[in-house]
């Protein structure tokens, strides 16, 4: 979502770096084309006022102007206001109560509350919690259907007594978890326009009878400020506790995600970067400033890493490196753990230094479909041994997997660059600056 902005504040402080020194006549320069970066990117008016007037009061300071590198200095008093504006410190979700604790899901109509809905009640359970999702949607043609479905999908309790209505359904579904042993309970309430009285009473009703610990809003990242001045009016009936940015793997401009936490006042507690289940982040304002001026986001990485990464498998991939002996097979398991990382154009961007290089290079996440395609068509002999992948088992492989030849001796020989690039990395251990270059051409 932030590509955008990242481009723009990159040129921007590779022209800051450049200048020998910093006066108070290049501040203010500086200031304006911040401002006009900001508002480029839909950020909220006051939002954007207040944050130049925190960098200017900073970066105007004596130690800034002596500084021998004060591009570097007003970077980094940008960066800290940013972080600033975007909530200073990680808000986690408050499930400290007695069980089962409330969470209610409110929000505009289409802005992915249902999906948050399932993704969340995932993410507690591998967190050791036992979720129910209460389906509280009685408008929404097929939301409860959705619910549902969802709930098979990730082995989730759906609670779902099909009455119409809300407030009983909310209150019948915490005497389920009671029943039951879950001790959280998410709510999932029907979208509703801000302007809309009776809608936005009936929220009010279920938060008088179930007295939820969390009320989370919901917010589109894609739909500018008219999000902004909804969350004030949900604000203003509900008093919600946090909020939660959706589809920000999507390609708008990102002023709203960057205005909703100043305007409201709430912490952002979770983000959406993708469609598949286990595409929710815990929100921190500091990883996600460096995304924005294109520092990367190694923390985040790491941890995407450590999730889906079995150590297990890594220790036993070492030893077959370093013994010579990876084969086919392990490419595919490495390959399978990489894709469930997730989208490799954000996880590229995660890399410091590294998603500026990469910005205009297309990735084609069905390059990878195709790969293992490919060596799922093999035999076993044929993964563990390819040197016996003659002309013959080329064509087999090729029709098994849907590919043409061409695509199979591609691979084969990647691969051998990689077997090669690995005996070089074992053979040169200890003496990193001796290391080959990587063999594979960037297109």
């Amino acid at each position: 979502m932030f590509d955008q902005l990242t481009q723009r504040f990159e040129k921007f402080f590779r022209q800051l770096r450049g200048q020998g020194s910093i006066t108070d006549e290049n501040i203010r320069e500086s200031m304006r084309e911040v401002r006009r970066i900001l508002l480029e990117a839909d950020v909220n008016l006051k939002v954007v006022k207040d944050f130049i007037t925190g960098v200017q009061d900073k970066a105007q300071g004596q130690d800034v102007l002596r500084s021998i590198t004060p591009g570097q200095q007003v970077i980094k008093i940008i960066y800290d206001e940013l972080v600033n504006v975007l909530g200073g410190g990680n808000r986690k979700l408050d499930l400290s109560g007695l069980p089962p604790v409330v969470v209610m899901i409110v929000g505009l109509q289409g802005s992915g509350k249902t999906t948050f809905n399932a993704k969340l009640g995932l993410r507690l359970r591998r967190n050791g919690r036992f979720p129910l999702l209460v389906a509280a949607d009685v408008y929404r043609p097929a939301a409860i259907e959705q619910l549902q479905q969802l709930g098979r999908q990730l082995d989730l309790p759906v609670w779902a007594p099909g009455i119409l209505d809300p407030v009983s359904i909310c209150k019948d579904g915490l005497a389920e978890a009671r029943r039951t042993g879950r001790d959280v309970v998410l709510l999932d309430t029907a979208g509703r326009l801000h302007i809309d009285t009776g809608m936005m009473a009936e929220l009010s009703r279920i938060r008088e009878a179930i007295h939820p610990a969390e009320i989370l809003y919901v917010a589109d990242g894609m739909a500018g400020q008219d999000a902004v001045r909804a969350a004030q009016e949900f604000l203003e009936r509900l008093d919600f506790t946090g909020v939660v940015l959706t589809k920000l793997d999507g390609d708008a401009k990102g002023g709203a995600a960057l205005s909703i936490r100043s305007v409201t006042g709430r912490p952002i507690v979770y983000i959406g970067t993708g469609e598949k289940p286990d595409a929710l982040e815990e929100f921190h304002p500091d990883r996600m400033a460096s995304r924005i001026l294109g520092m990367g986001d190694i923390v985040s990485l790491v941890e995407k890493a450590q999730e889906n990464v079995d150590q297990e498998q890594a220790e036993r991939l070492a030893q077959k490196i370093a013994k010579q002996e990876f084969s086919l097979e392990d490419f595919l398991e490495q390959l399978r753990q990489i894709r469930k990382m997730g989208p490799l154009d954000q996880l590229i961007g995660m890399i410091p230094g590294i998603g500026r290089q990469f910005k205009d290079m297309k990735i084609d996440e069905n390059e990878m479909e195709r790969t293992e395609a490919i060596i799922c068509s093999m035999t076993q002999q044929e993964r563990r041994k390819p040197h016996i992948i003659n002309g013959s088992r080329r064509k087999r492989i090729a029709r098994g997997s849907g590919t043409n030849v061409q695509d199979v001796n591609q691979l084969l020989k990647q691969y051998e660059q990689l077997r090669t690039m690995m005996r070089q990395m074992t053979k040169f251990k200890g003496h990193p600056g001796k290391l080959p270059k990587f063999p594979f051409p960037l297109n």
